[in-house]
């Protein structure tokens, strides 16, 4: 099979690994050779509750049984995506209770820039330094990432970008600019926290100037820092919020909410103002459902924080020069960024899976299910220090 995989499905990277799935449980994958492997990565985020959780397979059984695909997107009321819409409005305050449900957090992205760009008749977009949206072409205009950008020009027009917690940079905000977005915790610049007065400020500004907010939650948000969105935790309400990632439980979505009046311009001039066949798809709408009354009705949430410190008691160590992020959303920072790749290769031979970032090279990803265990926690961390003692001995 891992020839077959190499030669026959397209591959990102030179060096994928290969390693040949049988089948993940809980918070463990294991291979064909009948190793398993403890999950820190929860297959970057996109597993809030570790892998086939018995509610979400049980609500995929179940509607699979119903219907599946019936019509295109927005035409049949279908009651897996009416109740996960509703359910979004709720978890989320006045006026974002209009969602347009897509099938990956970059959809939902091109989607928002549509939009803010017809509400408010502008195109200026001001993005982040450093920000990662995606790799569609509207998502991939939003990143600063020259060498990323470069092959595939021309991107986007009118797109700008600030430095991320910059209070000087605000200025930059005019009445010209259609929509500021943001990552509510930057993900592939090294997972980088924004200060509470930067975030309420930035929100000031774009009233001022009658821009819109976009918040861009696909990773920090359903649960992984202690509140469902963590743009919750600074007092603010933007105009606009996209999810997706563990939304649906491992199932592939992106979701994009605002305010009805907000989301009505994409019913006229034109018509169909996006379109999506598979977007809403029953079977995933289910599984969004189940994950979030399954993290709603646990005690995840509360025990996050708790979890976030056993981390970083367990991480303290010379080879280990920071560790960032919030919740189950973290990473640990290494000398240098010489020997990260092999770090996670020989972690993986041990049994643990990490993984890497876009843009901090320097950085061990650890974002695991909510699910993981204190020993299980003790055990990646034990494992990652010996690995690490090997390429940093003194």
């Amino acid at each position: 099979m891992k020839n077959d995989f190499y030669h026959y499905q397209a591959q990102t990277t030179p060096f994928a690994p290969g390693m040949e799935i049988s089948h993940a449980k809980g918070n463990y994958i294991y291979d064909k050779n009948g190793r398993k492997y403890l999950d820190m990565v929860a297959g970057v985020s996109a597993l809030p509750l570790g892998h086939c959780h018995p509610a979400v397979t049980n609500a995929i059984k179940k509607q699979v049984d119903s219907y599946m695909h019936v019509m295109v997107y927005g035409e049949y009321a279908q009651e897996p995506a009416v109740e996960l819409c509703k359910k979004l409005a709720s978890l989320l305050p006045d006026p974002l209770e209009t969602t347009y449900l897509v099938n990956s957090g970059t959809e939902a992205i091109e989607a928002s820039i549509k939009l803010a760009r017809k509400i408010t008749g502008n195109s200026q977009i001001i993005a982040m330094k450093k920000a990662y949206h995606g790799n569609t072409m509207g998502s991939l205009s939003l990143m600063d990432y020259e060498e990323r950008k470069a092959p595939f020009r021309p991107l986007l027009p009118d797109i700008s970008h600030i430095n991320f917690n910059c209070l000087q940079d605000l200025k930059l905000i005019t009445k010209q600019t259609a929509a500021v977005i943001i990552e509510s915790i930057q993900g592939g610049a090294g997972f980088k926290i924004p200060s509470k007065i930067w975030m309420q400020e930035l929100s000031k500004r774009c009233k001022e100037t009658d821009t819109l907010l976009i918040i861009d939650e696909i990773q920090p948000g359903i649960g992984r820092t202690g509140s469902m969105f963590y743009f919750t935790q600074h007092n603010i309400v933007p105009d606009m919020v996209v999810t997706g990632k563990g939304l649906a439980g491992g199932l592939p979505i992106g979701a994009l909410t605002t305010s009805n009046k907000h989301m009505s311009y994409f019913k006229e001039a034109p018509m169909l103002g996006h379109i999506t066949t598979f977007g809403g798809h029953p079977v995933i709408a289910a599984a969004a459902v189940a994950t979030l009354e399954a993290i709603e009705q646990g005690k995840f949430m509360e025990e996050m924080l708790g979890k976030e410190l056993r981390f970083r008691e367990s991480l303290q160590h010379k080879n280990i020069t920071e560790i960032r992020g919030k919740g189950l959303m973290l990473i640990a920072l290494l000398p240098d960024d010489q020997f990260t790749s092999q770090i996670v290769n020989e972690c993986r031979n041990r049994g643990v899976i990490f993984f890497l970032l876009l843009f901090e090279k320097r950085a061990i990803r650890i974002t695991p299910p909510y699910t993981v265990s204190d020993s299980e926690i003790e055990f990646a961390c034990q494992t990652l220090l010996e690995v690490t003692e090997l390429f940093y001995p003194n």
